[in-house]
Parts: structure tokens; C-alpha cells; sequence
């Protein structure tokens, strides 16, 4: 499974233009920021559009239409469907990353940081539209394809361990299997989440994953 689930919130989010600036550490000038905002303005077409029609059913005219622009202003954005995925992807990773970083900030045991975590994939899914599972899948394809899967692996597990250092630095984790062994745990737990979900008819996401949280927090804690 890539890590997109990348990409995601797997009800794939787009960053507001906000983040982007933040990211970026520089306060952009009106012109930088008005094409962040058309940028991002066609990124949100595309995924409530895929989200819901699928990708196949959805032209480039639609999310042109969707998110008021040219076809031409499209194409000074992205030269392809593909491209626009691929975006699609990096940003709903970014925002995966987003999403665990404001649980480690939580003001909770780690424990329940965790189930949060996975509550909140469970509130994603249920927020999906009919077609998500295929644009899942096929981000899952296009991060593969770009050779970033590694890439994206390392800035995942860099984000896990993470909470995982939190814990153990409160004091409320194990320690005897080590910090690798434990971040481990909890990507794996997703992954497997995020695949089935994907691939599963009628998989029930929500069950597994309070089931995987219980899991993992009585075999982690201290």
C-alpha cells in the first residue's frame, strides 16, 4: 500500500492557502498568492469531483466549469489530468502530516491520541464521497509511478515516531521494544486500514479501526 492514504485524510483535503504560505515561510505578494489561490481553487474541483463522479466520468471542461476558470488557465497549471493527481496526492499528504502533528498536540495521553487518530480516519471514510475508493486507488498508483513512495514513507514515519517519542518521553509507553518498532506498529495499522477500505466492499472501517487503536494502545502503553 503507498502511503498516500495518503494520502491522505482519505477523505482527501486540500491545505488552505494558508498552509501553503506557512510552509513556505514567507509572506507571498498578491500576485503569488492569487495563483495559490487558483491553483488550490482547481485542486478542490478535482477532488469533489473524482470524489464523487470518478475519475474517468470527470473531464478537464468540469473541473474547469467547477472551479471558474479557462481551460487555458487549467493548462498554466497543469499540463494533464495526471498532473492535477499528482498534486492532488502531495497535498493530501501534507495534510495527513498536518493531521498527526495536531494530534501530538493534543492535551491527552498518548493513548488517546491514538484512538483519536484513528477515529478521525473512521470520520473521514464515512465523509467520502461514492467514488473515493477509486481515487484513492489511483493516487496510490500515480505515487509509485512519480518513484516517491520512499520518500513518502520516511516522511510518515518521521511523523508517527513523533507521537511515539511524545509517549515515551511522558512516560506512558513501552520501552521494550524500542521507538522503530513501535512507530512500525501504528503505520502498519493504517496501512492495512487504508488497503482495505480500499479494495473491501462493505469493509467496516469504523469497527477496525477502534479495534486496531484498542490494539495498539494495550500493547504500546507502559
Amino acid at each position: 500500500m503507498c502511503n498516500l492514504a495518503l494520502d491522505c485524510k482519505f477523505v482527501v483535503e486540500v491545505p488552505p492557502v494558508e498552509n501553503a504560505e506557512k510552509a513556505q515561510g514567507v509572506e507571498l505578494g498578491r500576485r503569488e498568492r492569487r495563483k495559490l489561490e487558483v491553483r488550490a481553487r482547481i485542486r478542490e474541483a478535482g477532488v469533489a469531483l473524482f470524489d464523487a463522479r470518478g475519475i474517468q466520468a470527470t473531464t478537464i471542461q468540469d473541473i474547469c466549469e467547477r472551479a471558474d476558470v479557462a481551460q487555458k488557465t487549467f493548462f498554466n497549471y497543469f499540463p494533464s489530468r495526471r498532473h492535477l493527481l499528482r498534486e492532488i496526492a502531495q497535498a493530501s499528504l501534507g495534510q495527513l502530516l498536518l493531521d498527526i502533528e495536531a494530534v501530538r498536540k493534543l492535551p491527552a495521553s498518548t493513548r488517546e491520541k491514538i484512538h483519536a487518530f484513528f477515529a478521525r480516519i473512521a470520520d473521514n471514510a464515512d465523509e467520502a464521497g461514492p467514488m473515493h475508493r477509486e481515487l484513492l486507488t489511483e493516487m496510490v498508483h500515480i505515487a509509485h509511478e512519480s518513484g516517491r513512495e520512499h520518500e513518502q514513507a520516511r516522511q510518515l514515519h518521521e511523523a508517527f515516531g513523533g507521537l511515539v517519542a511524545d509517549g515515551l518521553e511522558a512516560g506512558d509507553l513501552t520501552d521494550r521494544y524500542g521507538a522503530d518498532a513501535l512507530t512500525e506498529m501504528i503505520m502498519g495499522a493504517f496501512y492495512v486500514l487504508m488497503f482495505n477500505w480500499a479494495n473491501l466492499d462493505a469493509y467496516p472501517l469504523r469497527e477496525h479501526a477502534v479495534v486496531a487503536a484498542r490494539f495498539l494502545t494495550d500493547s504500546m502503553e507502559k
